[in-house]
Formats: structure tokens, C-alpha cells, sequence
């Protein structure tokens, strides 16, 4: 059975405040097992859990908030944009990201394609 769109749009909102304050444990909670991640598109698709693990720990000790902008469901499938904001003292660093991901029947995430570039990011004074 497919999961709900609520449960989607609960693990797309849970992934995009874990990962802009949780940990890579509570980031790593909402992936299925045997889950990829590719992010950005066009760079090797991580595949393992360690892989994934490594990523997400890079951002794990930064300073950020995020939210979700907008969000589409399709069945099992979501595309969201999300503003992520890293704090960097007198400055901002504000990237908005296209995720499409797909889920399981438990709505955990089995496939992570992320759509940004460098050109992506913006610097600002910090709010």
C-alpha cells in the first residue's frame, strides 16, 4: 500500500528540519534501507549507508534553518523546493534546493535527487 500524502509531507517536513538542525542519525531515520542519494544531480549517487552518513555530517555542526517553500505529491513521489539558511556569523549563506524524492509504503525515503548548483547560493547579512 502506498503511503498517505500526509505521511509524505511528514517525512519531507522532517527532513527538512533535520537537516538543517538534527543530527545525521535523525536525518538518517527517514531513509529505507538500501536508499540512494544524489546530490547534487550529476555527482556519483551515494548508495551505502556510510556514504549517506558521511554527507549529511558534514552540515550537521552548522548553524542553519530551513523550510519548505513549496511541495508537490505524486503517488509515491514528492518535489519540494526548500530554503536552506546557514549562519555564518555577519553573514548569510541562503541556497534554495529542488528535492525530488521517492518513498516506500512506510513513506521513508528510498531515492534522494537533489537539484542545485553553486550558482544557487547567495551571500546576505545576517538577519
Amino acid at each position: 500500500m502506498a503511503p498517505t500524502r500526509e505521511a509524505i509531507r511528514d517525512t519531507v517536513e522532517n527532513y527538512v528540519r533535520a537537516v538543517a538542525k538534527g543530527t545525521v542519525d535523525d536525518v538518517l531515520a527517514l531513509y529505507a534501507p538500501g536508499a540512494t542519494v544524489e546530490d547534487p544531480v550529476g555527482t556519483p549517487a551515494r548508495t551505502t549507508e556510510t556514504e549517506i552518513r558521511e554527507f549529511y555530517g558534514v552540515i550537521e555542526p552548522l548553524d542553519q534553518t530551513g523550510e519548505v517553500l513549496t511541495l508537490k505529491i505524486a503517488e509515491n513521489n514528492a518535489a519540494f523546493l526548500f530554503r536552506l539558511v546557514t549562519h555564518l556569523g555577519e553573514q548569510d549563506m541562503v541556497m534554495e534546493v529542488v528535492d525530488v524524492m521517492t518513498f516506500d509504503d512506510d513513506a521513508k525515503i528510498t531515492g534522494m535527487r537533489a537539484y542545485w548548483s553553486q550558482d544557487d547560493m547567495q551571500t546576505v547579512p545576517a538577519t
